[in-house]
């Protein structure tokens, strides 16, 4: 039996909760806020906390497997709402997110204290330094998930881009982590018994971390189910209909995808669906230029990829671009990096492309190759389906079950609930 603690939603949290917990594996599950997309109190709370409310459901998991400490996560919410920024302010505001990663991971650690029949705990980066801990004098199995690359590497790259495109240096997050942070990290590492990666490229930027004795297992995640798109003639002189689903950062790599979309203009119908960080001249110019639609449901997010001939994600720096699978279950190939962890399962020229980062130059030749060959954008239309059907969501969680279990040492499952 394991704990398993994260403070927020995300799909690949579900599912891990899911996977363990179909099989046997899972005694409680920690969070902040659990939410039922039927609460009544939904038609009268506005839109956007709504969305974010419903990102906590778990509808596979059984209420007494779930525990909260929901005052900080609470709090973070209603201050975003209020516009109350010097409370959510990074590391050192009273509700920041970090604030709330430590109070779950304090929650937690307490919690060891009182329990039985626990063999280990899973926890995410920075939130799982207290756990951790605890775990260690109590000898449990400490399970460690890094979904982005480790931080060294991380802000070497961020360094390098910062100097190369200064005036999109504003738009870089994350390098300003303070040296207790990055310290808690380091230290979270060095107690882990075994670590969980999704992609072959967050394993290799660990080799910039300290010597771990841990096991590091790579484990994509997964794509959704497949929905069938309606294929239609269209003239070949039609513009190539190009997406692109992020944050609008930098680390996104999405000045080279604006500068390639600007070498093969008028052909290219340009949409961008995601958030700004940080004030930037030279996108919000852009952005004055393209289709922009800064936030959607997830639903129609899904909907409008669909909608596209194709997605560019040119990311610089990924732990796993699960933006790619889905829009591959929709039949819309991707080029992407190899930094998006897609090169442990696109196949390049075949179901989408791979192309080096910062080259807006060969995401040009790429685009110009699919506007001008539209039965090779059809082929891997087919192609990209057919690979997302090989890495669902129910691989994900077939693979994340018996790395826990080699993990904790056992062939099968416990049966015995945490007291």
């Amino acid at each position: 039996m394991i704990i398993l603690s994260h403070p927020s939603g995300n799909e690949n949290v579900r599912q891990a909760v899911r996977a363990l917990s179909e099989r046997g594996l899972l005694g409680e599950f920690w969070t902040s806020v659990r939410w039922d997309p039927q609460y009544k109190i939904n038609k009268l709370l506005p839109e956007k906390l709504t969305r974010e409310l419903n990102r906590r459901a778990f509808p596979h998991l059984c209420s007494d497997r779930v525990h909260l400490s929901p005052s900080r996560e609470s709090g973070r919410l209603l201050a975003r709402q209020l516009g109350l920024s010097k409370l959510t302010r990074r590391e050192g505001g009273f509700f920041s997110l970090d604030a709330v990663y430590r109070s779950l991971d304090g929650k937690v650690a307490e919690r060891l204290e009182n329990t039985s029949n626990v063999d280990g705990v899973y926890a995410y980066e920075d939130g799982a330094l207290a756990t951790f801990r605890q775990a260690k004098r109590l000898n449990m199995k400490t399970i460690y998930e890094l979904p982005i690359g480790y931080w060294r590497s991380y802000q070497e790259l961020i360094a390098e881009e910062a100097e190369l495109r200064p005036e999109w240096a504003s738009t870089l997050q994350g390098i300003e982590d303070s040296p207790q942070k990055l310290r808690r990290k380091d230290e979270e590492l060095a107690l882990s018994s075994h670590i969980i990666v999704p992609s072959t490229f967050v394993k290799q930027t660990l080799s910039k971390a300290c010597p771990l004795s841990a096991e590091v297992t790579v484990i994509p995640y997964g794509a959704p189910a497949i929905q069938a798109r309606e294929t239609e003639e269209r003239p070949s002189g039609d513009k190539l209909k190009v997406i692109f689903v992020g944050s609008l950062t930098q680390r996104k790599g999405i000045s080279y995808l604006l500068e390639a979309v600007e070498q093969l203009e008028p052909s290219i119908e340009l949409t961008l669906i995601g958030l700004k960080a940080g004030e930037c001249k030279v996108l919000d110019r852009a952005l004055h230029r393209r289709r922009w639609i800064p936030s959607l449901p997830h639903s129609a997010v899904l909907e409008e990829i669909g909608r596209h001939d194709v997605m560019v994600f040119p990311s610089l720096f990924e732990g796993f671009g699960l933006v790619i699978l889905e829009a591959m279950a929709k039949g819309v190939p991707v080029i992407t990096t190899p930094h998006s962890g897609a090169g442990d399962f696109l196949d390049s020229g075949h179901d989408g492309f791979i192309v080096p980062i910062r080259s807006a130059d060969a995401i040009a030749e790429k685009l110009e190759l699919l506007s001008s060959d539209r039965e090779y954008l059809a082929a891997l239309s087919q192609a990209a389906i057919r690979k997302a059907q090989l890495h669902s969501w129910n691989i994900y969680r077939q693979r994340l079950v018996k790395a826990v279990k080699r993990a904790l040492g056992t062939s099968e499952p416990a049966a015995i609930a945490v007291s």
